[in-house]
């Protein structure tokens, strides 16, 4: 619908019949919205909408205080700029803007925030000519937003808005803020928000992680397969209710001849079926079920309200009450667990084709759990995964999706993922109805998106729902998001050697010179709740792989090279007399072991054996800078060749002897500078200075 333009208006710089979308990719047969449509700007069919985005999110809308005319031509100007920068009209008004158009999600925000800011002009009385604002006037505004308790990112939006506005200003018809009050601060800076690479996202407790991610992982491993057999039992049978048949047969004798065999079974509605056999109402029978079973010459009355159809009802009830076999569901043999009141049973009491159609979108929220979990994916990056996904990427399983967020080409990316991973995807692939993508809504006839939030919330509900029957643990109240499952995978990560450039690359996250950057080591930030549980984790993981070391020197292999292997040496040397001397047996050696005076933190190059107590020798600490709050050595100042606290295992000499060919190789490349050889040259000194003291040790 269009409105008639108001005569008082200026004329603007873009035609009424001009189309919108110049500057983005539209879709085969897409119809752009016209910039004199004063209403809505629907997308959708226009331009590729992110596959989480619903169809109510790709429409600007130009309502409530962006119906008074004035106002309303700003936002469509606005708008129209902001998709088309290097519009003709736009240079013409000398507004030099950077030619990538902006993303129409970006677009439609901007109109929601130009409405709010519409509405407060409007309830203090200011004009809709944005000429006439005084900085005054628009500082007013950004402390209402601030006052009203938005975060410090949505006032930064509010900020860049006005911004935006007095940028475009010559280029809107009723012109733009005379003054920017933040000229020469950013509106990072001027909403007070924390520099960047800072992260506000929020982990997931631990004790809401462990239940979530068990529970899902349980539903895909152990449940998925009995609701999956069961569909297709359901499908089945419909198919064969459906088929047509030449003779419908005389009712009674179907009935009987199906009673006659005491394996056919009589379906019962699980949770009305709580008593013996022998007390069964007509209200327990699913007779739904029992035609289904009957087969395709079963007629549709024939368990009617008839004479008839309550003669039929009888005789199932008199089968049951003399103990034929029952069943509450289309399959047996499901899944046991062990329930929180100490029993053992099947999980589910019985899937009938009520329970199916419920618990099928459940295995998708509980795939869609598990992969946001452990893969580090986006909302928008798992909801773009597509049929087929799970590919080989560098020898080792991968989802193939869509990078959204930054890249408007939406470029294909590879992340990596283990076997859970790929199990969940199998299971939402089976779920889904839809022709193409894996989480998306499970009626046919829709091609809107399905929330990943209520996906999540919907599944926590129903395992505390269910957990009598699922045995599984509640889990607490607790808000949970996508994003949160990024953020604290990517810390559990971070606790393991080399952790930065994976999470740099699982990420995705841009960096012009590395593999990672400070928005990488803001997600791998460590949390104050996970804090004690990480610490006895790594603590236990430490003592595990020193044991092990121990049972090798034992066993009397080599265990490493340095003077930190030879301390570690002589401590193991003299736990073993003493173990000796005692006469002991593995626990007294585990007890000494525990006991030990060694520290020692295991790495990708090379083994420490740092003492806190006793920091003298640390060749990481000499003439250097020690943070506020640090503790333990450097790691980035780390001198494996010459350092005391340096252990090289066996390990590491593979890694070492690689480094020192692949810089000989580097130093045959011509006309190298002086200084890159020297660099060359040192790294090959320290490389070698590792594999002959190693190989002096083998001789």
């Amino acid at each position: 619908m269009t409105r008639p333009a108001e005569h008082r208006l200026p004329p603007s710089v873009f035609a009424p019949d001009e189309p919108v979308i110049q500057s983005h990719p539209l879709l085969t047969g897409a119809i752009s919205p016209r910039f004199g449509q004063t209403d809505v700007w629907d997308f959708n069919g226009v331009v590729r909408r992110n596959a989480n985005l619903p169809e109510c999110g790709w429409r600007a809308r130009f309502n409530k205080a962006l119906d008074d005319p004035q106002w309303n031509l700003t936002a469509r100007e606005l708008a129209m700029i902001m998709a088309n920068p290097r519009h003709d009209a736009v240079i013409d008004a000398r507004v030099h803007l950077p030619p990538t158009p902006c993303d129409l999600g970006t677009v439609i925000g901007a109109v929601s925030r130009l409405r709010l800011l519409a509405r407060w002009a409007q309830d203090n009385e200011l004009p809709a000519q944005l000429r006439k604002w005084s900085a005054t006037d628009l500082r007013r505004y950004i402390t209402s937003r601030g006052n009203s308790g938005l975060t410090a990112g949505t006032v930064k939006n509010h900020i860049l808005l006005i911004k935006r506005l007095h940028e475009i200003g010559p280029a809107l018809s009723l012109g733009g803020p005379p003054t920017d009050p933040w000229r020469g601060i950013s509106a990072r800076k001027a909403a007070d928000m924390p520099p960047p690479g800072h992260l506000s996202t929020p982990v997931i407790p631990p004790e809401i992680w462990f239940p979530l991610t068990k529970a899902a992982w349980r539903y895909v491993r152990a449940f998925a397969p009995d609701v999956l057999r069961a569909s297709r039992r359901l499908a089945e049978l419909r198919v064969a209710l459906a088929r047509p048949s030449s003779s419908r047969g005389n009712m009674h004798h179907l009935l009987e001849d199906y009673l006659a065999d005491p394996t056919n079974p009589i379906p019962m509605h699980a949770k009305r079926y709580t008593v013996a056999h022998e007390q069964t109402s007509e209200a327990m029978v699913n007779w739904d079920v029992l035609r289904l079973f009957l087969g395709n010459r079963a007629t549709d009355n024939l368990f009617a309200r008839t004479s008839l159809g309550t003669q039929r009802r009888a005789r199932v009830l008199d089968a049951v009450h003399a103990g034929h076999r029952t069943t509450t569901g289309l399959i047996d043999d499901l899944a046991r667990t062990t329930r929180p009141d100490g029993t053992t049973g099947p999980w589910h009491p019985g899937l009938d084709p009520r329970e199916i159609h419920r618990l099928l979108p459940k295995l998708r929220d509980a795939a869609f759990c598990l992969v946001a979990a452990l893969s580090m994916m986006r909302d928008s990056e798992i909801h773009e995964i597509c049929r087929g996904a799970v590919v080989d990427y560098f020898n080792a399983p991968a989802i193939a999706s869509s990078l959204d967020k930054g890249h408007p080409g939406r470029p294909g990316k590879y992340w990596w993922i283990t076997a859970p991973v790929a199990e969940a995807i199998a299971v939402a692939e089976a779920v889904s109805t839809h022709h193409e993508r894996v989480f998306a809504p499970m009626k046919r006839s829709t091609d809107t998106a399905v929330h990943g939030d209520r996906m999540i919330d919907t599944f926590i509900g129903t395992v505390n729902a269910d957990r009598d029957w699922t045995g599984l643990d509640e889990i607490p109240a607790g808000r949970v998001r996508p994003h949160m499952f990024r953020r604290t995978m990517a810390m559990l990560t971070d606790q393991f050697p080399g952790s930065e450039v994976a999470l740099g690359l699982q990420l995705k996250h841009v960096a012009a010179r590395a593999l990672a950057n400070r928005t990488t080591q803001s997600y791998a930030a460590s949390d104050s709740s996970w804090a004690t549980l990480l610490d006895s984790a790594l603590e236990a993981t430490r003592f595990r792989r020193f044991t092990d070391l121990y049972g090798m020197h034992k066993a009397g292999q080599q265990i490493g090279y340095g003077p930190g292997a030879d301390r570690v040496k002589e401590a193991f040397d003299e736990i073993l007399a003493t173990v000796h001397a005692r006469g002991g047996d593995a626990r007294v050696e585990t007890d000494l072991l525990r006991k030990s005076r060694i520290t020692i933190r295991f790495g990708a190059l090379n083994n420490c054996l740092f003492d806190p107590a006793n920091p003298t020798g640390a060749l990481c600490l000499e003439n250097a800078t020690i943070p506020d709050g640090h503790s333990g050595p450097l790691h980035e100042r780390c001198r494996p060749d010459r350092c005391r606290n340096s252990m090289i295992g066996v390990e590491h000499l593979a890694i070492h002897d690689s480094h020192r060919r692949t810089h000989l190789k580097l130093l045959d490349t011509p006309s190298l500078p002086p200084a890159r050889k020297a660099l060359i040259r040192r790294e090959i000194d320290q490389a070698t200075t590792i594999l002959d003291r190693a190989q002096g040790k083998n001789q």
